[in-house]
């Protein structure tokens, strides 16, 4: 078994450490360790292990990517893994782990799952940005696509197209169009509905709307939505999972689900349900 690791950052002794077990307990397990070259450049000078970057479908070199950090971390991942399908595993060291969900302590019965293959691979879809102009080199997200406004003072309006039919001119702060993974994030903080993983639809959901009859909406994940953007400030901010940019009226943008999705790994007993009623704390009495 061929295992690559990835770490965002390494912002603590006890997260270097957390690292430095993993990495001892899979060569003891006779997995032969990679590390992704972002933490390479950190730790490699002490166990000299096989580099990566990027993997492609032809030649993925590895069988799973272990993430160790939030979230975040799998967000980054989804550039490094692309369209060669190898599963992510997220080891959560942040704070809610919707998609890390294997806890610290876990790691080693995670593993042992792994290698027994009592797991499931949970496929989540991906959208893809177009446009006129190459706005972030690697223009697909797991999460969502925001356009925002970038002066604090006035709204925008964004002119929303399905299939270049008229959707809604929404006169507000800024417009989300959010994939299932993504509904629970910022899409879930502006009022947005939580979407099952295997929906097979899109989120479209207004940030602080003028009127206030608009509401989020929920469209089939085979349209293609377009926009055009007005505001007072002919500048404006547009965001594909973590990663933004400055664009203007004369960039034009779709958003379409991408023709691949990305595997995450998903152990017994981890489902999407009991991971929105731990997250959320649904059903649990915390009154005492």
């Amino acid at each position: 078994m061929k295992i690559g690791l990835y770490a965002k950052v390494i912002s603590t002794p006890k997260q270097l450490k957390l690292i430095e077990e993993i990495i001892q307990f899979l060569q003891l397990e006779k997995v032969e360790v990679m590390l992704h070259q972002h933490l390479a450049s950190t730790i490699n000078h002490q166990y000299r292990l096989p580099e990566f970057d990027r993997l492609c479908r032809l030649e993925p070199i590895i069988d799973f990517l272990i993430c160790i950090g939030g979230d975040g971390t799998i967000l980054d991942a989804v550039e490094i893994t692309s369209d060669s399908q190898v599963p992510i595993i997220g080891v959560n060291t942040g704070r809610l782990g919707f998609l890390a969900n294997v806890s610290t302590d876990g790691f080693k019965n995670a593993f042992n799952e792994l290698k027994n293959g009592s797991y499931s691979i949970d496929k989540r879809s991906l959208l893809q940005l177009e446009s006129n102009t190459d706005l972030f080199g690697f223009n697909y997200a797991l999460n969502d696509f925001v356009l925002h406004k970038k002066e604090t003072s006035s709204m925008i309006i964004v002119h929303a197209f399905v299939n270049g039919e008229p959707l809604n001119s929404y006169w507000a702060d800024g417009l989300i169009i959010a994939t299932p993974t993504g509904s629970s994030g910022y899409s879930l903080s502006c009022g947005g509905p939580i979407l099952f993983p295997k929906s097979s639809s899109l989120v479209v959901t207004p940030i602080a709307p003028h009127n206030l009859n608009v509401r989020p909406i929920i469209i089939p994940d085979d349209q293609v939505l377009s926009f055009e953007i007005e505001g007072r400030s002919n500048q404006f901010l547009a965001t594909l999972d973590s990663r933004s940019v400055t664009i203007d009226q004369t960039v034009q943008i779709a958003i379409r689900k991408a023709d691949f999705s990305i595997n995450l790994v998903r152990f017994e007993g981890d489902t999407f349900l009991k991971t929105l009623r731990n997250k959320m704390l649904w059903g649990m009495d915390n009154r005492n």
